[in-house]
């Protein structure tokens, strides 16, 4: 069965262009839009209906969406709840891994607590979460496969939590969600992470 695309998810588009379209990708000139846009396209060609799709592209709202614009988080909820429904914005809460208000300058939780957090919530999170999440990672991790083979160590510069922290979190998440969301888009994580691995060259924890 075909998904249709309607003017919900043209209504998305407008919003991931007014709370990302002052963002880049980390390190690069890359307008973050364009990350957006390919979780979303992941996600359909993985059989996404319209409101995964939609959760897809705004899957970052909550978390960048107050830092670039300077809107509260809990108008950007109630934005998102007001115009695409509950389900899209309990599968954006379900991708989201700060509590933090980027709005008011609040600093985010400490890294490695957020990140295990996270990675305790997609052992229980639902089938729809686990598609966009598992959308975002491969995409993240295909880029960051290109970009180490480019630049090798110096693109570890770019993260917070350095080589060692950032191939731990992509290891595991690629366990997690292979266990959880069996298939070909959890394979070709597993693939891509194993892949960087054996290339950076990281040494197991």
């Amino acid at each position: 069965m075909s998904t249709q695309l309607t003017q919900r998810f043209v209504q998305a588009m407008h919003y991931a262009h007014r709370w990302h379209a002052s963002q880049t990708r980390k390190g690069t000139g890359i307008p973050y839009l364009s990350h957006l846009l390919a979780v979303a396209a992941i996600a359909l060609e993985h059989g996404a209906d319209e409101d995964e799709a939609i959760a897809a592209l705004l899957h970052d709202s909550l978390e960048d969406g107050p830092h670039n614009t300077g809107e509260p988080r809990a108008q950007i909820e109630q934005q998102i709840r007001e115009h695409f429904g509950e389900r899209v914005l309990q599968i954006i809460l379900g991708c989201t891994d700060t509590e933090s208000d980027g709005s008011r300058g609040e600093p985010k939780e400490n890294w490695k607590e957020r990140k295990t957090a996270y990675l305790k919530h997609l052992e229980t999170a639902n089938a729809s979460v686990l598609l966009v999440a598992a959308s975002d990672k491969l995409h993240n991790a295909r880029c960051i496969l290109r970009d180490f083979r480019q630049l090798g160590d110096e693109l570890w510069q770019r993260f917070s939590a350095g080589k060692e922290g950032s191939l731990w979190y992509y290891r595991s998440l690629a366990e997690i969600l292979g266990r959880r969301l069996p298939g070909n888009l959890s394979a070709e994580l597993q693939e891509l992470v194993a892949e960087l691995q054996c290339q950076a060259g990281a040494v197991m924890p």
